[in-house]
């Protein structure tokens, strides 16, 4: 629903004329057509996001509002939502593993000594499963640590490293001439692999592996994965692959380009990375 078909339904739901409506004569009503025309907007957004939160929904839907004369702080915007029912339950943290129980070399952390101010400068990677009737589906993940952009990701059937690679081909078809990312992971066997490390090596990338903490040296590749799972229920079940892997395709869409990010002043990270890409 668009916003002008929201504003003629709201109207008339309430025996309010437009022309009362943009010009305010009304307070009380208008306050509670707002009310509705917020409730209205949340539902609709959140049919494509139905986990995304309240900033994000205030930051993303206010030039909308204001465009309709609503102009509502954040606090008020949240007592909306909540005398709808329109604010989201906590689910319950996934555990997060990482076999790096190998033989295998592995590398420092030079992401801990680096200051990443741009995007391109450095990627974080990880892998995460997906429950499907099928079977489990692994997804390999590399997002810029500056922009939060996935930038390489592929859905596969095993753990081996081809799904690792495939994301990785994927991420460095984007690069600029010239531009050579530090590549961050966990110590996990398909990173540390010598066909892996060797990929990278041809890319001209640097290596960079968590020493200790994995969890806490790789958090924003585990956020990524968090939010995926919890925001857009890649951590449900489904019932096939196939529907799973387009599942996979929407969430980082909808990741990159509609999720405002609180670390990005609310920007989403494809217009970030775009943006900052271009100025380097």
């Amino acid at each position: 629903m668009n916003l002008k078909s929201s504003i003629a339904k709201l109207c008339r739901k309430t025996g309010m004329s437009r022309q009362n409506f943009y010009k305010g004569s009304k307070e009380r009503v208008r306050r509670e057509v707002g009310g509705d025309l917020i409730e209205e907007l949340v539902r609709a957004e959140r049919m494509v996001q139905p986990r995304l939160g309240g900033k994000k929904l205030h930051r993303l839907l206010t030039p909308e509002l204001e465009k309709a004369g609503v102009r509502i702080g954040r606090d008020r915007f949240f007592g909306v939502l909540g005398e709808r029912g329109l604010l989201l339950e906590p689910l319950p943290k996934a555990p997060r593993t990482t076999n790096s129980r190998h033989s295998l070399p592995v590398f420092r952390n030079l992401l801990a000594e680096m200051e990443v101010d741009a995007p391109n400068q450095a990627w974080v990677s990880d892998i995460t499963y997906i429950r499907t009737d099928e079977g489990f589906l692994y997804l390999s993940l590399i997002t810029d640590d500056w922009s939060r952009k996935i930038v390489g990701y592929h859905a596969g059937d095993t753990l081996e490293t081809e799904g690792c690679l495939r994301a990785l081909e994927q991420a460095v078809k984007e690069l600029v001439d010239g531009m050579f990312p530090l590549h961050h992971s966990d110590r996990g066997c398909q990173y540390c692999s010598h066909l892996y490390t060797g990929r990278l090596r041809e890319h001209g990338l640097g290596i960079s592996m968590t020493e200790e903490l994995h969890c806490y040296e790789n958090a924003k590749a585990e956020r990524v994965n968090g939010i995926l799972k919890q925001e857009y229920f890649l951590g449900g079940c489904f019932r096939t692959k196939q529907q799973a892997i387009k599942a996979v395709d929407q969430a980082v869409w909808l990741y990159n380009t509609r999720r405002p990010h609180q670390a990005l002043k609310y920007e989403t990270p494809a217009i970030v990375h775009e943006k900052l890409k271009k100025a380097v």
